[in-house]
């Protein structure tokens, strides 16, 4: 096992990252009070709930549960409100804690009902998807989604401990490890290059779930992000950089649909967009785009989106959560490793990106 820790002074907290981690023993020191919620969906509950409950209440816990249906169009208010259901039929108290079992989604409601239960309880991040491992899980983003925008309604809301057990990966579907490997590919365009080259030399292997490289690429990628998080944990400047690909895939997954494309798909294809305004800029060059669509597509990533119209997805990206002051900001890339935030770009050029990347689809980047 490794662990990392997000350093946030008294509410420092760690990751553990390991194979058949052991609850009981790695949660204890972070479950002060008696009571405790655990929040999962269907499919997650089906294979590791029963585990859990068993392993709290040997530790002489009260535990209770709420099991939400599986999916991103879910993540909403209407099923946010089922775990406050639940924690006031359990009949909860302040001193509780909320423990998220499960991907993006439950993390992210989990975390926000508690930050909302009694003004705020304790919160346990155990993330079981790739993607909720490397990103979701770590910096206490919590929320819902809207209709008009994805996450325009949460909290920060920073966990006790986070418990990333690569041995629960072994039930993740490949669209929803590939999924992962977009925000894993993330960290390294936006500020590790040594990273990306450790990327290609070992994507058949991700893509093969061999265990040792998934631990060693949750790692770095935690590593980046607590370091990120630990500098700007309110995102005031640096964190946003985490959000490359973001706008545009956060516009692909809007007008499609929760849940239509996963997260990390739009994602995927946003930060091919993303790399092509970069290029035309004259920021990076036509091989380093090159270079960012093969390493996408060797993770089975989607580089196109589907056809959406041009002033659909630009009146999506307008509700993006980096609009300041009317001005919609962008994370772009000054090199391949190295990204900024910025609004001087070319707002011609982005529409000619959106429209290029529409036209690519069904072309091979094998």
């Amino acid at each position: 096992m490794q662990t990392l820790y997000v350093e946030l002074g008294d509410r420092r907290y760690p990751i553990f990252i390991g194979s058949q981690l052991k609850p009981q023993q790695l949660l204890e020191p972070y479950i002060p009070a008696k009571q405790l919620m655990i929040v999962t969906n269907t499919t997650v509950g089906e294979l590791y709930l029963d585990d859990y409950v068993t392993a709290i209440q040997q530790l002489g816990k009260t535990v209770a549960t709420c099991i939400l249906p599986d999916g991103e169009k879910y993540k909403n208010i209407e099923h946010l409100n089922l775990i406050f259901d639940a924690l006031l039929e359990a009949g909860f108290n302040r001193d509780c804690t909320v423990l998220a079992l499960g991907g993006g989604v439950i993390g992210d409601m989990a975390g926000f009902a508690s930050a909302c239960f009694q003004r705020g309880v304790y919160f346990i991040q155990v993330p079981t998807t790739l993607l909720s491992q490397v990103d979701s899980s770590v910096g206490g983003k919590t929320g819902i989604n809207h209709p008009l925008g994805k996450n325009m309604i949460g909290a920060f809301q920073q966990p006790q401990v986070v418990l990333a057990d690569m041995s629960q990966l072994a039930t993740l579907p490949d669209r929803e490890l590939s999924a992962g490997l977009a925000e894993v590919i993330k960290y390294a365009l936006l500020g590790d290059i040594e990273f990306l080259a450790w990327l290609e030399a070992h994507m058949d292997g991700l893509v093969g779930r061999d265990a040792t490289l998934l631990a060693e690429a949750v790692y770095r990628s935690c590593a980046h992000k607590a370091a990120i998080v630990a500098r700007d944990e309110k995102e005031q400047g640096e964190r946003a950089l985490l959000n490359l690909g973001h706008t545009f895939g956060h516009a692909i997954e809007s007008y499609l649909g929760y849940g239509v494309w996963l997260h990390g798909e739009a994602v995927a294809t946003g930060m091919v967009m993303a790399a092509d305004l970069s290029h035309r800029m004259g920021w990076i060059s036509a091989e380093d785009l090159a270079r960012t669509k093969n390493i996408i597509h060797r993770a089975n990533l989607p580089v196109a989106c589907p056809e959406i119209p041009l002033d659909d997805f630009l009146a999506y990206m307008a509700h993006d959560k980096k609009v300041l002051d009317g001005q919609l900001r962008l994370v772009l890339l000054k090199q391949l490793g190295r990204a900024i935030i910025t609004r001087d770009f070319d707002t011609k050029q982005m529409k000619q990106a959106i429209l290029a990347n529409q036209n690519e689809r069904d072309r091979d980047y094998s």
